[in-house]
């Protein structure tokens, strides 16, 4: 840490406000400790953890733009109008101290309260660990009137800092070329990617503008391809987003943004026609996917509020049982932000805060923006409380449904569905079920498996799309059942009705095994909806997959290869050259048992998508949006994603 300063002016950031915390040695050496992993997500957040910088000056009130470059060679350059990292001379470290903060991990103005009273980033990593695991990164500063750069290779300067000419403007350019010997999975960025997360980053921050351009697309009018993104009501605009395809019961959003205890909170809501929950919380601009104290004290805050202003309303004198803190949550979509000085994160993946006095700030802020909300709307007040007493009916009703499943799950192998061919391995860790659509397909996949470690279930039709179905049609529906049943999962306990028990999970890898057609992409999505909607966990700890199997099959003479796109069809029909005869794979069951193992399901060579949530607010709504009512939507993101035959949740 630096040496204590006697004086020091809380408005004056300056190079003694930087302070280094430890050294960089092992950041390329163990990069996933760092940024996760060195693959699509790791990749990305390389941009993340820059873009943060820029959002800590506009939180603290000094930055209104931000811009983010995706060059021709997928080197990433960000902008903004802040007030340009500090330059002059870094005490302890002899260096400037811009130097300090791109080769220090842990180095930033983030780590002194009176330059920064909160900021966003995980961990404080920041850019000095995208310095370290770039090949090269230009680093240039307005400030001051003067123009500064500084040029650094996988991490170590070039030179040091110096003046390259004089300037009117101010703020900080950073431009980065992701390391190849680092990131050898890919190097290319996705656009939507990070369009998704720079567009939550509007909305989290009102008033700020991000803007993102894409210089290797073109529109017909000459320009690169690019958006803007600016919100002036925050998390209100953020949940009509969100919700845009869902049916509101009611005609405004709900929204409160105050301090409570001297944590800022912000908080959004709104109830629809739906039957989920989706709540999404953030601190300092980080999802929490695991929640936290906010999240517990706004459930907290919402269940009581609500639950005095229905006994008081005399509207549940009929019901014949107690209403559940689950049934104040089921059609609700609610986003709650919070701004938290030191956060103290838990859980596995780091995202569930721990900060114990969070949870009565947010639950007192949540009861007094609802109470006055419900006084002042008592139509509205009256919906939703009706909508709780049919959650609580339904919750009745899916409680026995759920039992049902339970019981089936726990019996012996016997109990198991008549349809599941299992495997012979009893560990589950090396186990693996082929979800396949139809009876056809899946007597191939049973006569193509490998019995000692691959399990088949044939699954009948298009099961229950659960984005419209009550709860307990979901655990009536049979095929829905047998996923239960065959996983070996249980879902519900005392405390929570919607917790997922993993304990008894039969197969680590849980493979979907549809045809490489429409209506195959339909019955995928299903299955995916199901698994994000009833066992997320599922997703998140990466069981899930996705099985590709061929297009089209290429012979001529002797000679024969599969092909999984047009373009790969095409290159090999021009390598083997006239006379060639293409095959389309229309379904599965149109493979032999032999050509199915050789292609889909020998791990040797088969090729399988890891399903992953990049992003859980932009999963939220693509699902619903999917497979809800709205087609306008469905069929403008099916045109814009249709060639790409595949879903990224």
């Amino acid at each position: 840490m630096s040496e204590p300063k006697e004086e020091f002016n809380k408005h004056n950031y300056s190079a003694d406000s930087i302070q280094a915390l430890e050294g960089m040695e092992h950041v390329r050496m163990r990069p996933s400790m760092y940024i996760g992993d060195v693959g699509t997500r790791g990749l990305h957040h390389l941009v993340y953890e820059v873009v943060d910088n820029s959002i800590d000056e506009a939180l603290a009130g000094h930055c209104n733009n931000i811009t983010v470059i995706i060059n021709e060679d997928n080197s990433i350059t960000t902008e903004d109008d802040g007030r340009g990292i500090p330059v002059d001379l870094h005490k302890k470290e002899g260096v400037s101290a811009l130097e300090v903060v791109m080769t220090k991990i842990g180095a930033g103005g983030k780590f002194d309260k009176d330059s920064y009273k909160v900021s966003g980033g995980l961990h404080g990593v920041g850019v000095s660990c995208v310095n370290a695991l770039s090949e090269h990164l230009t680093a240039t500063v307005y400030r001051d009137g003067k123009v500064y750069e500084q040029e650094y290779e996988r991490g170590k300067s070039l030179y040091p800092v110096k003046q390259i000419g004089e300037t009117d403007k101010r703020g900080t350019t950073v431009t980065f070329k992701p390391d190849s010997t680092i990131f050898t999975q890919t190097l290319e960025y996705s656009y939507d990617t990070l369009a998704s997360r720079l567009r939550e980053l509007a909305y989290l921050n009102k008033g700020i503008t991000i803007h993102l351009v894409d210089r290797r697309s073109k529109k017909e009018d000459g320009e690169f391809e690019g958006e803007t993104f600016h919100s002036t009501e925050g998390l209100k605009e953020f949940i009509k987003y969100l919700d845009a395809t869902r049916e509101p019961l009611m005609k405004d959003v709900i929204a409160f943004e105050g301090e409570k205890n001297g944590v800022p909170v912000e908080v959004a809501m709104v109830y629809n026609t739906s039957y989920a929950e989706n709540l999404h919380s953030y601190v300092n601009n980080i999802n929490t996917h695991e929640g936290g104290t906010h999240l517990s004290g706004f459930r907290r805050g919402l269940t009581h509020t609500l639950k005095k202003y229905a006994d008081e309303s005399g509207l549940l004198k009929n019901l014949k049982f107690e209403i559940a803190g689950d049934d104040f949550r089921e059609g609700l979509t609610a986003i709650i932000s919070v701004k938290v000085q030191e956060p103290q994160f838990e859980g596995q993946t780091k995202t569930k805060l721990g900060n114990r006095e969070v949870s009565a700030s947010v639950s007192q802020a949540v009861s007094e923006m609802l109470t006055d909300y419900l006084e002042e709307h008592p139509d509205d007040a009256k919906i939703i409380v009706q909508k709780v007493i049919l959650a609580a009916q339904a919750r009745h009703a899916a409680q026995k449904a759920r039992e049902m499943v339970q019981r089936k799950t726990v019996m012996s192998i016997g109990g198991l569905p008549g349809k599941l061919s299992d495997c012979s391995e009893q560990d589950p860790a090396k186990c693996e079920v082929f979800l396949v659509e139809g009876d056809s397909a899946g007597g191939t996949a049973k006569q193509g498996r490998d019995r000692a470690f691959q399990a088949i279930l044939p699954l009948r039709g298009k099961i229950l799309n659960v984005e419209k179905a009550m709860v307990h049609k979901v655990f009536e529906n049979e095929e829905i059942k047998n996923i239960f049943t065959a996983l070996g999962v249980t879902i519900g306990t005392e405390e929570d009705s919607k917790a997922l028990n993993l304990s008894k999970l039969r197969y680590h890898k849980v493979v979907i095994m549809c045809d490489a057609d429409i209506d195959g992409s339909h019955i995928a999505t299903l299955i995916l909806t199901f698994f994000f909607r009833y066992m997320k966990e599922l997703i998140e700890n990466g069981h899930i997959y996705i099985a590709t199997p061929p297009l089209y099959l290429v012979k001529k003479g002797a000679k024969k290869q599969y092909a999984w796109s047009d373009k790969e069809r095409d290159g090999i029909v021009s390598e083997f050259g006239d006379g060639s005869k293409i095959q389309r794979y229309k379904g599965l069951g149109e493979m032999n048992a032999s050509q199915l193992w050789d292609t889909t399901m020998n791990p040797e060579f088969r090729t399988m998508r890891l399903v992953q949530i990049d992003n859980g607010t932009e999963a939220d709504r693509i699902f619903s949006m999917l497979m809800g009512d709205e087609v306008p939507p469905r069929r403008e993101f099916i045109e814009k994603n249709a060639i790409y035959a595949n879903i990224d949740a």
